[in-house]
C-alpha cells in the first residue's frame, strides 16, 4: 500500500492501523454496527434520501449487504470489511460543530399564544438534484428555484418569505412562539413540537430555498454584540431575545430558509429523520459535506477534551454549513440537554474515514 491515496476534496487519505486509533478498543462498536445497519437497510431497500448525496460506490453497498448477514462480533465486521485512513486536508484539520432536534412549545393550529407560522414546502419549488445547475436565468450558484408562469426564478429569501412572500397560500402547517424559536429550528433542520394538550408532532426537513447558509453567531461577534468565547447556543438564543429589532435584522442576513412537514408516526424515541431518508441515532450519527462522502461511511472521529469522541459515528446527514472533506456535526439527540451540548462544540479533531475493504 501507498503512504497515502487522492481523496475527496483534495486531502489525503494517510492509512492508519486500527491499533493506532485512540478509543477504538473500548468503543461500543455494537452502536456503531446498529446505526450502520440502519443505513444499510436504507440503501438496500433504495430507499429515497430527503437530500440527494454522493451514491454509494461499489465497497459501500458490498459493506451494507454483509453487514444484514453478518454474524460475528461489529468490532470484527469493522475490521475486516474496512480500513481506516486519515483525511489530512491541504490545510488545516478536521473541524466539528453540534446538533439536536429541539423540542419547542407550540400549536398545529392558529393560537394567539403561537404568532409565528412555520411553512410547508411551496409546489413551485424544485429542488436541484446532486451535481446539476438550476435552468438558466436563475444563477447557477442557488441549489433550489422555483417554477412561476414566466419560466424558472429563484425562491425568496428570509427576509421576503418573513415579510408574506407566501402569504394566504395556506402553507402554514405549525405556529411556534418567536422568530428565535423557528430560527433555530431551520439551523438544525427538525424539531419535536410540544402541543397545548401535552401531546407532540414532529418537523421533519421539507426542503429549502436553495440561497446560502450565514452563521448568524459570526455576525453576532463581529459586530461586538456577544464575544467569541459566549456565542454558543444558549447566549445567543438569550441575545436575540433582548435584542428583537437587531436580532431581526440579523436573522435575516442569513437568505437560507427552510420549509417543513408534519409526521406522526415516529415513535417518541426514534431521532429525527435525516437527510439520508431515515431517523438519525444520537452520538452516532453525523452530518457530513454530501457532495464529497457517502452516507452510510463510517468515521472514527478523535478530538481533545470533554466531547463523547474517539468513537465511530456514521454518515447520515449533511447541512448547509457542513462543506469541505474534513467536516463534521455531531448529532446530541434531541430537548434542551442535548441543545446545551450540542451548542458548545467547535473543536478541532481527526477524521478518520473506513473506506471498504471490499468490491
Amino acid at each position: 500500500m501507498t503512504d497515502w491515496r487522492p481523496g475527496p476534496g483534495g486531502v489525503r487519505l494517510e492509512p492508519r492501523p486500527f491499533a493506532a486509533l485512540s478509543g477504538w478498543e473500548i468503543d461500543d462498536h455494537g452502536a456503531a454496527f446498529a446505526a450502520f445497519c440502519r443505513s444499510a437497510v436504507h440503501h438496500l431497500k433504495a430507499e429515497p434520501a430527503l437530500r440527494q448525496g454522493l451514491a454509494p460506490d461499489s465497497g459501500l453497498m458490498a459493506a451494507f449487504s454483509l453487514a444484514l448477514t453478518w454474524n460475528e462480533t461489529p468490532k470484527a465486521f469493522f475490521e475486516s470489511v474496512f480500513a481506516p485512513f486519515a483525511i489530512q486536508p491541504e490545510t488545516g484539520s478536521g473541524f466539528l460543530t453540534g446538533y439536536y432536534e429541539p423540542e419547542l412549545v407550540g400549536s398545529l393550529l392558529p393560537h394567539p399564544d403561537y404568532p409565528v407560522p412555520v411553512l410547508a414546502r411551496p409546489p413551485e419549488l424544485v429542488t436541484v438534484p446532486q451535481g446539476g445547475e438550476p435552468p438558466n436565468p436563475v444563477d447557477s450558484s442557488l441549489q433550489s428555484y422555483m417554477k412561476t408562469p414566466q419560466g424558472p426564478a429563484p425562491m425568496p429569501v428570509r427576509a421576503d418569505i418573513e415579510d408574506g412572500f407566501f402569504a394566504g397560500r395556506g402553507l402554514e402547517i405549525a405556529w411556534l412562539r418567536d422568530r428565535v424559536d423557528l430560527f433555530f429550528m431551520h439551523v438544525q433542520g427538525s424539531a419535536r413540537l410540544r402541543l397545548p394538550d401535552g401531546s407532540t408532532a414532529r418537523l421533519v426537513y421539507a426542503g429549502r430555498n436553495g440561497h446560502a447558509y450565514t452563521s448568524i453567531g459570526r455576525i453576532i461577534v463581529a459586530e461586538g454584540h456577544l464575544p467569541l468565547e459566549r456565542a454558543t447556543l444558549a447566549p445567543l438564543k438569550d441575545w436575540l431575545r433582548r435584542h428583537p429589532a437587531e436580532a431581526r435584522r440579523i436573522m435575516r442576513l442569513n437568505h437560507s430558509y427552510i420549509f417543513f412537514g408534519v409526521d406522526m408516526s415516529l415513535a417518541p424515541e426514534d431521532g429525527p429523520i435525516g437527510a439520508a431518508g431515515h431517523s438519525l441515532i444520537p452520538l452516532r450519527s453525523i452530518a457530513v459535506d454530501r457532495t464529497l462522502w457517502s452516507y452510510g461511511l463510517p468515521f472514527f472521529i478523535a478530538a481533545a477534551g470533554d466531547l463523547p469522541t474517539n468513537r465511530l459515528w456514521i454518515a447520515q446527514d449533511t447541512g448547509s454549513a457542513i462543506v469541505g472533506p474534513a467536516r463534521a456535526d455531531l448529532f446530541f439527540g434531541s430537548g434542551e440537554a442535548a441543545g446545551l451540548q450540542a451548542g458548545s462544540v467547535r473543536h478541532r479533531a481527526e477524521m478518520i474515514v473506513l473506506w471498504p475493504r471490499v468490491s
